[in-house]
C-alpha cells in the first residue's frame, strides 16, 4: 500500500501545486467514501489492527489520529474514519471566516519529507463549521471516533480580545466536538505565539473553561477536555513557563508540537528554495525536536499530564519513540502527504508489534519507557 503510493501517487502529486494537490486528495477521499462500493474496500485495505486506548474519558480504537491542518473544513470525516484513524482533529477554526494568507502558501520537499506552509488559518469560520458538523451528524450520526477541534485566533482580532475569540469558537462547536485544542503556536498569524505566555494564556484558558462549564450545565454533560498546543521553538525556560501556566490554569493536557520556524541545512538547490519560504515547517525535520520536547514535558510533570505527540511521524519507529518519550496519543499531518493513506495501518500495526516485543502488556504501560531506562526495552 505504502509502496504503491510512493511509486505512483506521490510522483503525480509532486508535480502539482502543493495546496491544489492537498485539496484534490481531500476531494478524492470524500468521493471514495461517498458510496458503499468504494467505502468498504477502503476500510478493508487500510484499517489497522485494534490497539484500544482510553484517554480523557473517551475510548479510542487506536492512539493514532489526524493532526490539525489536514482537514481544516471538516470535509472528509468519514474518509478518515475509513482509513482507520483513532481520532480526527479538524481546523484550525477561527471565530470569523477568513481566506488566509496570499497564495502560494504551501511548499513541499520530497527529499527531506518536509512541508512549509503559511496558510494563515484559512477556514469558513466557526458558524459555518458548526452548521457543517450539524448536517453531518444529522445525516450520518456522530463520528465513530472522537472528534477534536483546533481553535485558532481570527487574524483581525486584537491580542487583548483573543480570549473572547477562542471562547466564541468553542461555544459554537461545543455540541459537535469531543475535545478542544487551544492553538496559540501557529507561526502564520501575526503575534499569535505571544499568547503562549503567562497571563495571556491564562485568560484564554479561563474564557474557554467558562464556556465549557456553561455548556456542560446546559446539556447535562461532562465538560469537554481542553488542551493547549505549543510551538517546538520554545527554549527550556519558556517551555517550563508554558507548561506551568497551562497546567495551573486547568488544561487537561498538551499537544507537542506545532510547526517550526527553524530550518535544517538544505542539501540541494530545491531544498534551499523550499526552506527559504516563510512559514511553519512540519514533517521529518521537526521529528526529533518534537520528541525531545515531549520527553522534557513528561519530566516536568512527572508523567501525570497527558501529552499528545505530533511532529514528523512517518512510521512505527517514530511513533514508538514518542510513546517512550511520554506521549499517550499521537497525530500526523505531513506523514500522510509523504507516506500515503496507509500510514495509520503502518503505524498502528507497527506499534502492536513493538508492544508484543516489549515487556509491557498495554500501551499505557509503555508510555514514558525512555525515562525508566529499562534495558529490556528497545528504544
Amino acid at each position: 500500500m505504502g509502496f504503491g503510493y510512493r511509486l505512483l501517487s506521490r510522483p503525480l502529486l509532486a508535480v502539482q501545486d502543493s495546496e491544489k494537490a492537498h485539496a484534490r486528495s481531500i476531494l478524492g477521499l470524500k468521493i471514495m467514501v461517498s458510496n458503499p462500493f468504494t467505502r468498504a474496500p477502503l476500510r478493508l485495505v487500510y484499517s489497522p489492527q485494534s490497539l484500544p486506548v482510553v484517554r480523557f474519558g473517551l475510548s479510542y480504537r487506536n492512539p493514532f489520529g489526524l493532526a490539525a491542518g489536514m482537514d481544516k473544513k471538516a470535509e472528509a470525516i468519514r474518509g478518515w474514519e475509513a482509513l482507520g484513524l483513532g481520532f480526527i482533529e479538524i481546523g484550525g477554526v477561527t471565530a470569523e471566516e477568513q481566506s488566509g494568507n496570499p497564495k502560494p502558501r504551501m511548499f513541499r520537499s520530497g527529499t527531506s519529507k518536509a512541508l512549509v506552509n503559511r496558510m494563515g488559518f484559512n477556514n469558513p469560520g466557526s458558524q459555518k463549521i458548526a452548521a457543517k458538523l450539524n448536517a453531518h451528524i444529522m445525516r450520518y450520526g456522530r463520528p465513530s471516533v472522537p472528534l477534536w477541534a483546533n481553535l485558532g485566533k481570527s487574524k483581525n482580532t486584537p491580542l487583548e480580545d483573543a480570549p473572547l475569540d477562542y471562547a466564541t469558537t468553542m461555544e459554537r462547536l461545543w455540541n459537535h466536538c469531543d475535545v478542544f485544542v487551544i492553538n496559540v503556536s501557529s507561526p502564520n498569524t501575526p503575534n499569535l505565539r505571544e499568547l503562549q505566555h503567562d497571563h495571556a494564556l491564562e485568560q484564554i484558558v479561563a474564557a474557554c473553561t467558562k464556556v465549557n462549564t456553561e455548556q456542560s450545565k446546559l446539556s447535562n454533560e461532562k465538560p469537554k477536555p481542553l488542551l493547549v498546543k505549543i510551538a517546538p521553538d520554545l527554549d527550556d525556560d519558556q517551555l517550563i513557563a508554558v507548561v506551568n501556566t497551562a497546567r495551573g490554569a486547568g488544561c487537561d493536557g498538551i499537544v507537542a508540537t506545532n510547526t517550526t520556524i527553524e530550518r535544517p541545512e538544505p542539501t540541494s538547490v530545491h531544498e534551499q528554495r523550499i526552506f527559504s519560504e516563510t512559514g511553519g515547517m512540519s514533517g521529518a525535520p521537526v521529528n526529533h525536536r518534537s520528541t525531545a520536547m515531549i520527553h522534557r514535558i513528561y519530566e516536568l510533570t512527572g508523567g501525570e499530564w497527558p501529552i499528545i505527540g505530533v511532529g514528523g511521524i512517518s512510521n512505527a519507529e517514530d511513533a514508538w519513540a514518542k510513546i517512550g518519550a511520554g506521549a499517550c496519543l499521537l497525530q500526523a499531518y505531513s506523514g500522510f502527504v509523504f507516506e500515503g493513506p496507509g500510514l495509520a495501518r503502518t503505524v498502528v500495526n507497527g506499534l502492536n508489534r513493538k508492544l508484543r516485543e516489549s515487556p509491557f502488556n498495554t500501551l499505557d504501560e509503555a508510555v514514558g519507557f525512555a525515562h525508566r531506562q529499562d534495558p529490556l526495552v528497545d528504544e
